[in-house]
């Protein structure tokens, strides 16, 4: 039996000792965390969702484009899909494609319907060139087994031409209003520059799905209240001037939607994000000017209207890269076995540097509409992501190497020490 076919019972505090995870808390106000293996072998596992149903399924989606179902104790024997011979071929060494969002239906327990952001060859009529094409799909479970993924149902509701390889977003969220929320990066390259970047850049450019987050009605096309609908832009766009928000979640109490968006050479920064609001790249970099020109260092001024003339809405958080270099996104902590995280927003950095797995779990706390990072626990991975169950607890998803290749990829489950 394969090691990703054995689950660690919660609880088995023993194995702690030897998880190849190791934390260091920065500050020792807050009991420190520690974390329980869920389930290992996996390539490059970016998401946990546990199904809407009743039936306490985990479905672990990776990169690869493979989704696994952990039932009970242990990973069936048979994936719930692959389909990684509808995606582009990923480069081993390094990639940002590939399965990159994976979301249920509402109201999957009677409509079987789930999605699936991917990263796809080159469509056909897309601009000469450019590398891929991202699609949003919806598919359904067999109508025989509720264990495997109906391919053939396939259902393709967006496509978006990717100029290159990397700063793809990904991420496929439903809000309280039962409209799938999607993260489009800006397109790729560096700087939002180059080809299939306008002089304006992407992340300012509303005539384009790059650079955005999206908002549609998965069962009737664009809800009529997204900002552009009837106006110059893109229907679909709910929000704009992004660079790459890979990933976002909605605090299930308040509704908010906390989105991390990787910065480019300085800046990392995460926004609360409104509707019709502007977030500034690449005008700006965190609250920081920017200039493609420059990128290693700050303008002393620029504009802070977007191109229409619109005010650029800040980020609530923001840190250098002397801290950590690709923001990952996490969840407002509504769980209950840390009681002194309830209602911090607790995210990530994928690593300090690209030879050796080194990110950081981080702990954020909000006083009097101020955010301020409280404390931070060290790991000797690469942060791939992080998910929440049903009961809101927490899971971070890593890997040992720095391409989607080999078995080191694990899911963990934060819990108290």
């Amino acid at each position: 039996m394969k090691n990703k076919r054995k689950f660690v019972f919660y609880g088995i505090l023993a194995l702690v000792a030897i998880l190849s995870i190791s934390f260091v808390s920065y500050k020792q106000n807050l009991n420190p965390i520690t974390f329980e293996l869920v389930a290992d072998g996996f390539t490059s596992p970016i998401k946990l969702v546990e199904s809407p149903d009743g039936t306490g399924r985990l479905f672990i989606a990776d990169r690869t484009g493979v989704v696994e179902i952990m039932q009970g104790n242990e990973t069936l024997e048979e994936p719930f899909m692959n389909i990684s011979d509808k995606m582009v071929k990923l480069k081993t060494e390094y990639d940002e494609r590939g399965l990159l969002g994976f979301a249920f239906h509402p109201d999957f327990a009677n409509n079987g319907k789930f999605y699936v952001y991917y990263s796809s060859p080159l469509r056909i009529g897309a601009p000469t060139g450019w590398d891929h094409t991202s699609r949003i799909s919806e598919f359904r479970i067999s109508d025989d087994n509720p264990n495997k993924a109906n391919i053939s149902s396939e259902k393709i509701l967006l496509q978006i031409d990717e100029p290159q390889l990397n700063h793809n977003g990904g991420e496929l969220v439903f809000g309280p209003d039962s409209y799938l929320y999607i993260s489009a990066g800006d397109g790729g390259n560096a700087d939002d520059f180059g080809l299939g970047h306008p002089a304006i850049g992407n992340g300012q450019d509303t005539n384009t799905l790059l650079g955005n987050i999206l908002r549609i009605d998965v069962d009737g096309g664009v809800p009529s209240d997204n900002p552009f609908v009837g106006k110059a832009g893109r229907d679909e766009i709910y929000a704009y001037g992004f660079r790459n928000p890979f990933r976002m979640s909605f605090d299930s109490e308040t509704g908010r939607l906390f989105v991390g968006d990787v910065g480019q050479n300085l800046w990392e920064e995460i926004d609360i994000v409104e509707k019709g609001k502007n977030y500034g790249w690449d005008i700006k970099e965190g609250t920081h000017c920017f200039s493609h020109e420059t990128p290693n260092d700050s303008p002393l001024n620029c504009s802070d209207v977007g191109y229409n003339g619109e005010e650029l809405a800040e980020p609530i958080l923001e840190y250098n890269h002397s801290f950590g270099l690709s923001l990952i996104g996490g969840f407002v902590y509504r769980g209950s076995s840390i009681p002194e995280w309830k209602g911090k927003y607790i995210f990530g950095d994928w690593s300090n540097n690209f030879t050796k797995g080194a990110g950081k779990i981080i702990v954020a706390e909000e006083k009097n509409n101020v955010w301020s990072i409280t404390n931070s626990v060290k790991l000797n991975s690469f942060l791939l992501g992080f998910s929440e169950d049903e009961n809101k607890e927490l899971y971070i998803l890593t890997t040992d190497v720095l391409g989607p290749s080999g078995n080191s990829g694990k899911v963990y489950k934060i819990i108290k020490k």
